[in-house]
């Protein structure tokens, strides 16, 4: 929670277990500590990594690769987290996988999550590439895709807090870097025990958590709990990150007062919208609402994108893999449609180009 003097501390503890009943504003100081929680200033400390902010973007399978990753780092994120990655995958020396784990030097710190069920294999996995770029090792227990929960992995260790404990355990003994976590509210609403998981990693050595306060039968609908996330933060000593619904500076400034959590992961709102961090940021320093890139910026971007993502994948791969974030980027745009709709036949980089630029234009 990074240094506080005692009266705010106290007032910290009272504030936050009053989440969910309405009654943060009340009390001596709410003021005061309201302002504590959201400083844009404050640093977020995990295990022996220090970041410069509290904004993360949040690991994404099939939209925070490399390309992605360095242009919301651009933008202020704190730290981003790369694409979830097989543990097993790993350990039969998938060559594809080598891919989804390449760091780039101007992007770090960087979270690397693993994702599996095998404590044995997920820990030594963890220890094999240690070596690599990254700063932090992230382990996936939220993930509600069907194929991951069904093999007993992602989300599907919340309904087995023993095994989420052995994993733990034996990844913080295996390796030297901060091992965290990322959860969910629960795994179905009569199984809500983020609160249990997260003392079971804060016990195993964890350095911090991130809850989205959804439960896996939610997967993305309805709206999160935040509740859940004060309730763990009242709960554990560790930095506890919050996640789900934070989709401008307004709502970042929320969640920092209603959970009093210690960091902010952003996840489908930076889809498309690497400015967001700023946006965040420029909130919680000045209040300033209206933080919108020009469509020559959005143009410029769109093309970067695409061009890292030619340097590193090669035509073919990327510019079908462009497609989705063009589709992002320039939603809301007049003739994006158009635009979204032609894209799926292109298959080279000029083509994409002289499209991109037909439609942003200033």
């Amino acid at each position: 929670m990074g240094k506080m003097n005692n009266v705010l501390k106290d007032e910290y503890f009272t504030w936050v277990s009053a989440a969910g009943k309405g009654r943060q504003g009340e009390g001596k100081g709410s003021e005061r500590l309201a302002e504590y929680m959201t400083d844009v200033s404050r640093k977020l400390r995990i295990g022996n990594v220090v970041l410069d902010n509290r904004l993360i973007l949040a690991p994404m399978a099939g939209v925070t690769d490399l390309p992605f990753r360095l242009l919301c780092r651009e933008q202020g994120a704190g730290l981003v987290c790369m694409e979830m990655v097989s543990a097993k995958a790993i350990f039969f020396h998938n060559k594809n996988t080598e891919n989804l784990m390449e760091i780039d030097p101007e992007e770090q710190p960087a979270a690397l999550q693993l994702f599996g069920s095998d404590p044995d294999i997920i820990s030594e996995m963890a220890k094999r590439i240690e070596e690599k770029p990254f700063s932090i090792l992230d382990i996936n227990m939220g993930c509600p895709v069907p194929k991951v929960v069904n093999n007993g992995e992602g989300s599907a260790l919340m309904k087995n807090p023993k095994l989420v404990e052995e994993i733990i355990t034996k990844t913080v003994k295996a390796i030297k870097k901060p091992v965290t976590i990322k959860i969910r509210k629960g795994f179905c609403d009569d199984l809500v025990n983020a609160v249990e998981i997260a003392k079971i990693a804060e016990g195993c050595g964890a350095a911090a958590v991130a809850v989205h306060g959804r439960t896996r039968e939610q997967y993305y609908s309805g709206k999160a709990d935040w509740d859940i996330i004060a309730r763990v933060k009242a709960s554990v000593s560790i930095p506890v990150i919050g996640n789900g619904d934070v989709t401008d500076g307004p709502s970042a400034k929320a969640m920092l007062e209603q959970t009093g959590c210690d960091g902010l992961m952003v996840g489908r709102a930076a889809r498309g919208n690497p400015w967001i961090f700023q946006e965040i940021l420029h909130y919680l320093e000045n209040g300033q609402k209206d933080f919108k890139p020009s469509a020559t910026e959005v143009r410029d971007t769109i093309l970067r994108h695409a061009k890292m993502a030619l340097r590193v994948k090669g035509e073919y791969t990327a510019v079908r893999e462009m497609r989705k974030h063009i589709g992002w980027y320039t939603a809301g745009y007049p003739n994006s449609a158009a635009l979204r709709r032609d894209i799926n036949t292109m298959e080279t980089f000029g083509e994409l180009e002289k499209a991109v630029k037909t439609i942003l234009w200033e």
